[in-house]
């Protein structure tokens, strides 16, 4: 891809960035926003990302305050670089703001639908709609023309950003979208109908004036993944993510303005927010974003071998596709950390990649509708298959049905305590579903729809959704241990655990299988009863799946989870 602003901009070296002291590099941008997370301070009534921590690294730039280190790193694999200082950052998207506000006509409380892949664009236009006050819904680029024709009137979008490959299916869909004012194209050519992104930028003006916005504005709207019923909107003020990742940044990403920090995530998901925006710029870290069309094990070793990345986050499911391909002759010079999030990871792949790499894994849960719930930080002792402790504001139990603590070792629902004060780095509602929002509350918690158990030492284990629990003759079978025993086995690529009717024991745990490619030419029978033998071995005898199926693929979300939900109801007759 030949991008329209390269900026060139000196990078430390992996060694004079390890030479220096981590603990003095916590700057009062930091330390000031992880008081709030630890409600040592109060919430600002006003707060704006891009000017209140963004234009404050540029000012430290600029006054020799931060280390040498850009602020955003991005390569294709093709030669193609982009690299920007803060200060850059600043001055690229105060234009890209002038072309929102200015061409594309955009107010402050507007929303945009952007819908892109890992290219600079998607950051530039993420900070400019910060800086403008208008709302950012983020989509992948995975979306079909019926999801889009949805998101549009839900959400009642009056700009769609997307590159040429999309354009033809958003054009198929928004003849019936009256809220849609404007249709920006981020490619090199042109489109009937379509104002060019590229051409409105490099005439726009560079002077602009954030806006000033308050803690608890919109700024960004999430689609969930909907595993009932459609998608819902998610929410989020300036505050909840702007603010509400800068201890679990620091902690659990364990980030400093010295590090590099690379998150596969795709542009469409949650993560990508998390972990390619929030986190890395409110303590200061550079963003590293490969385009990488699609997930390929050996552009990611050697990315982690080529360039001094020292933090590393993907999805537990690249870990196991990671591990797979022996990365023990591979030398990843400057990787000092990893994290991981968005599904429970396998104790057995954590195992893998410390064997292969020489590197812990740092898992954490949230949500969509949360910043960080649980983390296994820095320092901390990890336990294989927990999902760490509780991460700050969040005050986080195990409740039952009625909303009752339950003691440790008590398997229960995943809850934040909202009351007597919600926490401020929460998502505010479900827009136009009131109904959903309320559904959310029991008692003073917040219900995040997930299972867990929490022991003695405040660690919490997850078990599995609320409608993946298998509940098999009274014994309650969380899917996920299941497929980490599966997982154990070579033959095993891939697995998806789902309850299955039975006469006698009103459902049994069926297990999808997807075999390694050594294993296709095995006899099916012999290794389903090795399968079957092999779980009983690593869990108790009675949690086995009764039925395996061995499949091509498992179904999944665009943001890459697998969606126990279909086959669940493909088992019991309701696809």
């Amino acid at each position: 891809m030949k991008t329209f602003f390269r900026c060139p901009w000196r990078l430390q070296s992996p060694c004079s960035l390890l030479c220096q002291t981590r603990r003095h590099l916590v700057s009062p941008i930091t330390s000031h926003y992880e008081a709030i997370n630890r409600c040592e301070q109060e919430v600002p009534k006003y707060f704006n990302f891009a000017s209140d921590v963004l234009d404050k690294w540029s000012q430290m730039e600029k006054e020799g305050k931060r280390p040498g280190n850009a602020a955003f790193w991005w390569v294709n694999g093709q030669s193609d670089e982009v690299k920007w200082s803060f200060e850059e950052l600043g001055f690229f998207s105060r234009k890209a703001a002038n072309v929102l506000s200015g061409p594309c006509g955009l107010e402050r409380g507007d929303r945009i639908i952007t819908i892109l892949p890992r290219i600079p664009e998607w950051w530039l236009l993420n900070v400019a709609c910060m800086r403008t006050g208008i709302v950012f819904i983020p989509g992948t680029s995975q979306l079909t023309a019926k999801d889009i024709s949805y998101r549009l009137h839900a959400s009642q979008a009056k700009c769609i950003v997307t590159c040429d490959a999309l354009a033809s299916k958003v054009d198929s869909v928004v003849s019936g979208c009256t809220s849609l004012k404007s249709k920006l194209l981020v490619s090199e050519g042109s489109r009937d109908g379509w104002l060019n992104f590229k051409d409105l930028f490099q005439a726009a003006p560079a002077d602009h004036d954030c806006v000033k916005t308050k803690s608890g504005e919109p700024m960004f709207i999430y689609f969930t993944s909907g595993s009932t019923g459609p998608p819902k909107m998610a929410e989020h003020s300036h505050c909840s993510y702007g603010i509400g990742f800068a201890a679990s940044g620091r902690h659990w990403m364990n980030l400093t303005p010295l590090d590099v920090f690379w998150n596969t995530s795709d542009t469409g998901w949650v993560k990508s927010a998390w972990s390619s925006v929030f986190a890395p710029w409110i303590n200061g870290s550079c963003v590293f974003v490969h385009h990488m069309p699609q997930f390929e094990p050996t552009v990611i070793s050697d990315t982690l071998a080529r360039y001094p990345i020292t933090t590393f986050c993907t999805a537990p499911t690249a870990y196991r596709m990671l591990v797979q391909h022996n990365l023990t002759s591979c030398r990843f010079r400057s990787l000092q950390h990893c994290v991981t999030g968005g599904e429970p990871l396998n104790p057995e792949v954590m195992e893998q990649w410390k064997i292969q790499t020489g590197l812990d894994i740092y898992e954490a849960y949230g949500q969509t509708e949360t910043v960080t719930i649980c983390a296994n930080v820095k320092g901390m002792k990890i336990k294989p298959g927990s999902m760490g402790k509780a991460s700050p504001p969040y005050d986080v139990q195990i409740v039952d049905d009625q909303g009752n603590i339950c003691p440790p070792g008590e398997e229960g629902d995943i809850a934040i305590r909202i009351k007597p004060k919600r926490p401020f780095c929460m998502f505010s509602q479900y827009l136009d579903n009131p109904e959903k929002t309320a559904a959310t509350e029991r008692g003073s918690f917040y219900i995040t729809g997930d299972r867990a158990i929490m022991d003695a030492e405040g660690y919490f284990w997850f078990v599995g959704r609320l409608d993946d629990v298998i509940n098999s003759a009274g014994y309650r079978i969380g899917p996920f241990e299941v497929e980490s025993a599966l997982i154990e086995h070579p033959a095993v690529s891939e697995s998806a655990v789902v309850s299955s009717p039975d006469p006698v024991r009103g459902e049994v745990v069926k297990a999808f299988v997807v075999l390694s490619p050594d294993f296709l030419s095995h006899n099916q029978e012999k290794l389903t009863r090795e399968l079957q033998e092999h779980v009983k071995k690593v869990t108790a005898p009675y949690k086995y799946p009764r039925k395996v199926e061995f499949v091509q693929d498992l179904p999944k979300t665009v943001a890459g989870k697998i969606q126990r939900s279909v086959l669940r109801k493909q088992e019991w007759g309701k696809a």
